[in-house]
């Protein structure tokens, strides 16, 4: 078996990237894919919702461990629902260490015990911490790990920002040679507020920076319900209208053919996209 196809979500904290992670893990199980989910955040709870609610131990305390307690990196390493291979990267304790640093680290780690292609695993996803704000958050397309980087964002305006600069971001690491490692652009995933105009703002923002919409997801209460249960709305709610929606997502994401030219755009031109759907909104009422 050749090398797994490996994808970042990343976006603006809150966004929503660990519920849409999860849910696409399991659809993209249920099309036939060995899924691994690795959590790139200190909060680790990406695969939360596939190990029944539980917050698992992390990479980075298995490796602090060793020559103490002896914790079998075994452990690390769960199988959460539909056979969904889990890992946390973890991180350092608040306000000690670097968190870039650390997920590098743990990364690197992951690597080194071939893990993905011992169980076979034919598809990673990497759940990233938030914005592009540091080298070592960009670990996973900086240093080849991940090869398509799959932008989440909503229409209001601090999440485009975000995703703007996380452009920003992959055109940089473009530029110093990220595409010769196969790093790509796979798309936006418009994780929907329900704010006016979201469709038509995030659809215009799109066009400016050059990066086409994959899948425009709804907003669902089936989400919170089920995040509640400490499950997946794959597993609580397998025949859910939301179900289908991250069902087709993960259609998207496996027949999709990334490629590599964004173009960010200054932050007053995304002021001004979305103050003139503001005006307009004004103007109906």
């Amino acid at each position: 078996m050749g090398e797994p196809r490996q994808i970042a979500i990343y976006g603006k904290g809150g966004i929503g990237k660990s519920t849409i992670s999860s849910n696409l893990a399991v659809a993209l199980s249920e099309y036939g894919e060995r899924v691994a989910l690795v959590g790139c955040d200190p909060k680790r709870d990406s695969t939360s919702t596939l190990v029944g609610g539980r917050l698992l131990p992390t990479l980075l305390e298995a490796l602090s461990d060793i020559g103490t307690k002896k914790r079998q990196m075994d452990d690390i390493f769960h199988w959460g629902y539909r056979g969904v291979l889990c890992v946390e990267i973890g991180g350092p304790k608040p306000g000690v260490g670097c968190t870039g640093r650390g997920i590098l680290v743990g990364l690197q780690k992951v690597k080194e015990m071939k893990i993905f292609q011992t169980n076979q695993i034919s598809f990673v996803i990497y759940d990233v911490l938030g914005d592009v704000i540091c080298g070592g958050l960009a670990a996973p397309m900086r240093e080849g790990f991940a090869k398509e980087v799959y932008i989440v964002t909503s229409g209001e305006l601090m999440a485009l920002y975000a995703a703007n600069n996380l452009l920003l971001g992959v055109e940089n690491i473009l530029k110093m040679g990220g595409g010769k490692k196969g790093l790509k652009i796979g798309g936006i995933i418009a994780n929907l507020r329900n704010i006016a105009y979201e469709r038509e703002i995030i659809y215009e923002f799109s066009k400016m920076v050059n990066v086409p919409v994959i899948h425009y997801i709804p907003r669902s209460e089936f989400v919170q319900n089920a995040e509640l249960q400490g499950k997946t709305v794959m597993e609580a709610y397998p025949d859910s209208i939301q179900a289908m929606e991250y069902r087709k997502l993960a259609k998207k994401i496996k027949n999709n053919s990334p490629y590599s030219s964004p173009t960010p755009v200054d932050l007053e031109e995304i002021q001004k996209l979305t103050m003139e759907f503001r005006i307009h909104q004004k103007k109906r009422l």
